[in-house]
């Protein structure tokens, strides 16, 4: 299992951003969680198979239909705790 942190910058707060994210973190399989940061971005901390990861990072770059993604970031990390499940927090 690997753990990264993708942020997503452009209009991605107000327009569904997390819980698209949500839905689709539950399909894939991953655990971790999605939070509105306070400079605007999206963060997304998401751990499972790297495959689906690969398949997150690509539907994040999409979007909901509202949001226009205009750069995300994505670092490998390591995480002390280990997630039962995918929260929106």
């Amino acid at each position: 299992m690997k753990c990264v942190r993708i942020r997503i910058y452009g209009r991605v707060q107000m327009v569904g951003f997390r819980y698209f994210t949500f839905h689709h973190a539950l399909s894939l399989g991953l655990t971790g969680y999605v939070t509105n940061r306070v400079d605007g971005s999206v963060e997304v901390v998401a751990s499972g198979a790297q495959g689906a990861l690969n398949e997150m990072y690509a539907i994040l770059s999409e979007g909901p239909r509202l949001a226009r993604v205009e750069n995300m970031e994505m670092e490998e990390i390591e995480t002390p705790d280990t997630f039962e499940e995918f929260t929106i927090l």
